[in-house]
């Protein structure tokens, strides 16, 4: 949703205040390219997701001479691959789909629709 006039004036003067008072801190966290730093987040989740594969290999390889720093491997490769997915997941641009409104008729009492049911029925007999 975007925003009105009113609150793009108000957005503008509060980063106008935040340069004027500190302008170091507010170049450091400018962002100027959303889909560049969407990007970099994907890149940063696909290499997490790379590196705990290789250490739940490497724990599985790494099992047959001491279990417990296999099963150390294993899990701490599993939460690293999970911690990726998640961050791929985070950072797909969320913009919600338009919603359209159902025409519904009022609901009825189950009663009534079962009633309504059977009178048809019995119509449909005769």
């Amino acid at each position: 949703m975007p925003l009105s006039e009113h609150e793009q004036r108000l957005l503008e003067q509060i980063e106008q205040a935040l340069y004027a008072e500190d302008p170091k801190f507010a170049r450091n966290w400018r962002v100027k390219d959303l889909r560049s730093l969407q990007r970099v987040r994907a890149i940063r989740a696909v290499l997490l997701v790379v590196v705990g594969l290789g250490l739940l290999v490497a724990g599985v390889i790494v099992q047959g001479n001491s279990i417990i720093v296999g099963v150390a491997l294993g899990v701490a490769g599993f939460v690293l691959m999970l911690l990726g997915a998640w961050l791929a997941l985070s950072t797909r641009s969320r913009q919600p789909a338009p919603k359209q409104p159902k025409a519904r008729a009022p609901k009825e009492s189950l009663k009534n629709r079962l009633e309504e049911r059977w009178q048809r029925r019995q119509d449909e007999g005769r």
